[in-house]
């Protein structure tokens, strides 16, 4: 293993994600003399010195492969390159399960929402990340409980790829509760992490998961959030990355839909109500576009004005003649016998000895 990648395991383990100056030290110096002048504890660094005294990487590779993990750094082929996007990348990532990050995240959308979340949100997660996972798309989520478990059950489901970003160590599924859901989506997906082997899920490091869920996306989606769902931090950072980002709709008067209509009516997401919307979102231009939305299609949609007036005018039992035609509709004789022909041929009209009626139900598709 070469001193930068054992440097970036290091400081995955000495260093909190997305901390400012240990990134000022990366891109000066690179990893090797970062971690050396994290070691030193000159200055600021000081504050690494109880950490720097407990390091052990050999500890951290071990039960690394103890749980069938690896180590990306940037630079890897499978490393997801919109990760660079950030301000703060992370030194590196640990990995479990057999998907190729880079590969699957080229099409893949992150759908997140609140833990706490009812019944319409998680059907509407899973019945979504489903879709998506069977038009070939990755779903990314964060493993929580509510919408995030939604998504990752609805994407296995249906043998779909779903990725799972933790904000503990790979080997310390949480929360507890999704361990079994966890170990799936290692089977055949990947569960990573920016935080070496072992680390607790602390709440600062949730936050700042959020943002690598985010970056590897091409799009966010958020399915149901209240006012103060972490969610929305993930759907922040998508927006400041200039990713597309998609809200779905919940009932007006349900506060745990709030946050994405807050979002929605300040115009930072898009609504949207299924995989096929969420596709055209996040997809590619005209590749990925999905019809418009339209209601049933009837045979009175696509008649003409004279058509049209006279099908209106005429009564569904009782029979009228020519002039009780002319006189409902406003037309004149020669205008309304061809329209009425046209109508008797397309089903929409029945004639009997020169009187007419609107078509039965039975014999009308309308």
């Amino acid at each position: 293993m070469t001193d930068d990648r054992l440097a970036r395991a290091a400081l995955s383990r000495l260093a909190e994600p997305g901390d400012r100056q240990v990134h000022q030290l990366l891109v000066q110096h690179g990893p090797t003399e970062a971690l050396d002048r994290v070691r030193q504890g000159h200055g600021k660094l000081s504050r690494f010195a109880e950490r720097v005294r407990r390091l052990d990487i050999e500890r951290d590779l071990a039960t690394a492969e103890k749980v069938g993990a690896r180590l990306l750094i940037p630079g890897d082929a499978e490393w997801p390159e919109r990760l660079g996007d950030l301000v703060i990348p992370p030194w590196c990532l640990w990995v479990r399960g057999p998907a190729d990050l880079a590969r699957v995240t080229q099409r893949s959308v992150a759908v997140v929402g609140s833990r706490v979340c009812t019944a319409y949100g998680e059907q509407l997660a899973a019945d979504i990340a489903a879709g998506l996972a069977q038009r070939g798309w990755t779903v990314i989520s964060g493993a929580a409980f509510g919408i995030d478990g939604a998504a990752h059950r609805g994407t296995l489901a249906v043998e779909g790829v779903t990725v799972a970003a933790l904000a503990g160590g790979v080997d310390r599924p949480y929360p507890a509760g999704h361990g079994r859901l966890i170990g799936r989506i290692a089977e055949t997906g990947a569960v990573l992490s920016e935080v070496a082997p072992g680390s607790a899920p602390m709440r600062s490091r949730f936050l700042l998961r959020n943002r690598l869920i985010a970056a590897m996306a091409r799009g966010t989606l958020v399915v149901e959030a209240d006012l103060r769902s972490g969610s929305l931090n993930t759907l922040n950072t998508a927006v400041e990355l200039g990713r597309p980002v998609g809200a779905c709709p919940g009932p007006v008067t349900s506060m745990t839909s709030a946050g994405c209509h807050a979002k929605i009516r300040a115009g930072m997401a898009t609504l949207v109500t299924s995989a096929s919307e969420v596709i055209d979102l996040v997809g590619d231009l005209g590749a990925d576009a999905c019809d418009e939305p339209r209601g049933v299609e009837r045979l009175t949609d696509e008649l003409g004005p004279d058509d049209a007036r006279i099908h209106d005018g005429l009564p569904h039992r009782a029979w009228v003649d020519l002039a009780q035609v002319c006189n409902a509709s406003a037309l004149a004789p020669m205008q309304a016998l061809p329209a009425l022909a046209r109508l008797v041929e397309l089903g929409l009209a029945e004639r009997r000895e020169g009187t007419w009626r609107k078509a039965s139900s039975r014999t009308c598709r309308q």
